[in-house]
């Protein structure tokens, strides 16, 4: 993938952001952490996600309730909403010309719901892949094979 000199990665999944800018050019990626978030530790629960439904009363309205609510993904489509936003203010600010997103799967989907215009036009590319806990040099060397 080619990164622009002085264009902005955004490497993020649903718990972590972190905005590197290339200070070097197209064919040797030199980038620099800007910015970095970390989501807030979600308190320690039970995920159930193999465990069946359970029944309600046999009597008047009721039936399967197999719906779990899952609050991790909730949250990181939280943080996936609010690092769209950070975009999206960034970009209206006039902080950077060109983007590339590389964001895990999930997040990348959320984020792309979030998308404002001005981001969408500076954006150069995205990469569906969680890099955030890679070191710098294997993030640009994933990102010069891509």
């Amino acid at each position: 993938m080619r990164v622009p000199h002085k264009s902005v990665v955004l490497v993020v999944d649903g718990r972590k952001s972190l905005f590197f800018q290339n200070q070097g050019d197209a064919d040797q990626l030199n980038l620099q952490l800007v910015s970095g978030q970390e989501h807030a530790d979600l308190p320690d629960r039970e995920q159930k996600r193999d465990a069946q439904g359970r029944k309600t009363s046999s009597t008047g309205i009721g039936g399967d309730d197999t719906s779990e609510t899952d609050f991790h993904q909730q949250e990181e489509d939280r943080f996936a909403a609010d690092t769209a936003e950070e975009l999206r203010r960034r970009a209206l600010s006039g902080e950077f010309e060109q983007l590339i997103v590389v964001a895990a799967p999930k997040t990348l989907g959320e984020l792309r719901k979030h998308y404002h215009k001005e981001v969408e036009t500076r954006l150069l590319g995205e990469l569906a892949k969680d890099l955030t806990g890679h070191s710098v040099p294997d993030i640009e060397k994933i990102l010069l094979s891509n």
